[in-house]
């Protein structure tokens, strides 16, 4: 059972943040940040970079995605990022979870969570940062109760690396095809849980693998029909 709440997350972060370099990597606040009621926003995504606040924070594909998700008013998209190797130590000090910085929720707290990756350097934070949220690292170690993990990025088109630890991988433009993945996980975990998810229309092209909210889902992209010159 999670005991840790966004209050119990700001508390400890006023004890430990004093410690760290550069404190403002986890404190949130940006300007055009968005913050939602939580209670009231039955579908919640954590868009999250694994690499330090600096990095992740100007990536245009997150970005997009934040934008997108924030405008449906049954949704919620907020940002985490990887902490640098002084605030995990006391982290893991602490025992305290990856959290997200609009409301400081843990990451097991949400639905899904979604990584960027951009490069292939990242597959390793990436392990490291599940390891932080408390969630397990392989895909079949997962319940029905832990977020569904996807991936997508330029590394992500060759999802067979990582392929074990990633629920599904979306190949493609994801602000495409991010809600339609958003309203499947929503239908399922509105029916109890008790089937997959439906597919929803081939828009985009995305590589899935089983997990528990998704068994055999599969997008393609439609054929493209020769135009006369």
């Amino acid at each position: 059972m999670n005991t840790w709440t966004p209050a119990r997350i700001s508390a400890r972060l006023d004890r430990i943040l004093w410690k760290v370099q550069k404190p403002p990597r986890y404190t949130g606040g940006e300007h055009n940040s968005v913050i939602k009621d939580w209670d009231a926003i039955p579908m919640r995504l954590a868009l999250t970079f694994p690499d330090t606040y600096e990095l992740g924070m100007s990536n245009l594909g997150l970005m997009l995605l934040y934008d997108i998700v924030n405008c449906q008013p049954d949704m919620l998209a907020e940002r985490a990022y990887a902490p640098w190797v002084d605030m995990e130590a006391l982290m893991r000090q602490e025992s305290m979870p990856l959290f997200s910085l609009e409301t400081r929720h843990p990451l097991r707290d949400f639905d899904m969570i979604g990584f960027g990756l951009p490069y292939e350097q990242l597959f390793t934070n990436t392990l490291n940062c599940l390891d932080l949220a408390g969630i397990p690292l392989r895909t079949a170690d997962r319940s029905a109760d832990d977020p569904l993990i996807l991936a997508g990025g330029s590394a992500g088109t060759n999802p067979e690396p990582m392929w074990p630890f990633i629920d599904a991988f979306l190949i493609g433009e994801g602000e495409e095809v991010i809600l339609e993945i958003m309203r499947a996980q929503q239908t399922w975990k509105s029916s109890a849980r008790l089937t997959p998810p439906p597919s929803p229309a081939p828009i985009c092209c995305a590589a899935w693998r089983a997990s528990p909210a998704c068994t055999s889902l599969r997008f393609t992209k439609p054929p493209i029909t020769p135009t006369a010159r």
